[in-house]
């Protein structure tokens, strides 16, 4: 189903065009559109800024619900958006409206007067200004890319920073060492505002430590000063403060133990101020916990276009991981899966050409009966379904290429008709959150 056309999509296509590059890390033009706007990111809520390689989402939606289980109005600004840019403003609980979207959009390129700016830092530029003008108790703030020269660290002062799992993604932008990339993540932290960081690799976890020392921010790491099991079907988690006995995230995988974690030793640690007291209340951890949400992060499908086609009482999942790292998380679940409830696993793909299928497809090997690979429709930049099968042959998998997601799915069907002693397949449609995106558009 194609999303009808509303009058913000012209100005973001507009915007499109306002720069040769899409991403280019500086911040001169954005700090000269928000002084042309009258700095409205000096006039935000207290702001939890967000950054690392995976999880940022997951972990903003985490605090979100959470925050929002103890009664705080919360702005939140993520990105990309899945099915439309909307999403990436939220304005106290609900998505920005498209009149105000579009209004908002106007104001800031006419105070651009054409010159040059990056879509991502004229759009951030725009989630402040909204943001400024009305009430919150808090906003969620992910970084889009890196930390250091990413728009929105023009933040000066945040009440908290957090660092999720470093790993490699965007090498040529980052660097291509843990510690050139971990140092641009640490970039976002500030003097004296805490940092919380997920457990991370020791090259990692030296370079976010040492900068925090520097700046006289105190670092709490996980695995040092806060910790989180799964037990006897029970989220356990502790701190200093003491030990909480939780229910398990609602959103799934292993992986997410650990993001809820981050959340809670972020909104615990905050807390501290009296003021803020009621951030961490047992009660709104729970609340976040168990209503939590985001899609296309192992989103299970159950009805729609893409469930229609596939065999009978298949299971199908959706996931947006795109890296080596979240390849390994996402392959965990589906492992751990395959024990509690065994049935061949058929994996979709579409990925950006910038992103490592090598190392993606790896972490499968063993795990997928077969890997079909698809072109991401409306995406330059995405590999060919010739090229990514190649790559999943590289990585030991069996594989074919098709040419777009229905025919994948009736060669997934084809292959699971084959096999009828198997029963019905698992299937995960994976690569891309602009896969995930045109997934979830068309899966009506």
């Amino acid at each position: 189903m194609k999303v009808a056309s509303a009058p913000s999509d012209a100005a973001l296509a507009r915007l499109l065009q306002l720069h040769p590059k899409r991403i280019d890390l500086v911040l001169d033009r954005i700090q000269r559109l928000l002084a042309a706007l009258g700095n409205p990111q000096e006039r935000l809520p207290p702001v939890i800024h967000v950054a690392g390689t995976n999880g940022k989402g997951s972990v903003c939606a985490f605090l979100r619900a959470m925050l929002e289980g103890s009664g705080q109005r919360v702005h939140v600004y993520t990105s990309p958006h899945l099915v439309q840019f909307h999403e990436r403003i939220r304005l106290a609980g609900a998505l920005i409206s498209e009149e105000e979207l579009s209004a908002t959009l106007a104001e800031c390129e006419a105070a651009n007067e054409g010159l040059p700016i990056t879509f991502f830092e004229i759009t951030t530029a725009a989630a402040f200004l909204v943001f400024s003008r009305h009430p919150a108790d808090a906003l969620i703030l992910e970084v889009g890319l890196g930390g250091v020269f990413d728009a929105t660290n023009v933040i000066a002062q945040p009440i908290a920073t957090c660092i999720t799992p470093v790993s490699y993604d965007h090498q040529e932008f980052l660097g291509n060492t843990l510690a050139a990339i971990a140092g641009e993540k640490a970039g976002i932290i500030k003097k004296s505002v805490p940092c919380i960081t997920a457990r991370q690799e020791d090259e990692a976890r030296d370079v976010i430590a040492d900068r925090g020392q520097r700046l006289g921010a105190p670092v709490l790491i996980e695995g040092e000063d806060f910790n989180a099991h799964e037990e006897h079907g029970r989220f356990v988690f502790q701190d200093e403060q003491g030990l909480l006995d939780l229910p398990l995230p609602k959103l799934a995988g292993r992986h997410q133990i650990s993001n809820a974690a981050l959340a809670i030793a972020c909104l615990r640690r905050i807390a501290q101020n009296p003021l803020r007291a009621r951030w961490a209340k047992e009660s709104a951890i729970e609340w976040g916990l168990r209503n939590v949400e985001w899609p296309a992060r192992l989103q299970r499908l159950t009805k729609g276009m893409v469930v229609d086609m596939a065999p009978e009482d298949s299971e199908i999942w959706l996931d947006g991981g795109h890296n080596p790292h979240g390849a390994g998380a996402i392959a965990q679940f589906m492992a751990d899966r395959e024990d509690q409830m065994p049935k061949p696993l058929y994996l979709i793909c579409g990925m950006l050409q910038t992103k490592d299928a090598d190392g993606y497809f790896a972490h499968f090997r063993g795990l997928a009966r077969h890997v079909t690979t698809i072109a991401i429709p409306g995406e330059a930049a995405a590999y060919g379904a010739g090229a990514l099968f190649d790559a999943a042959r590289r990585a030991g998998l069996n594989a074919t290429p098709a040419d777009d997601l229905d025919d994948a799915m009736l060669q997934v069907s084809a292959w699971s008709r084959a096999r009828p002693g198997e029963g019905p397949p698992r299937i995960l449609i994976g690569g891309s959150l602009y896969l995930a995106g045109q997934v979830l558009r068309e899966n009506t």
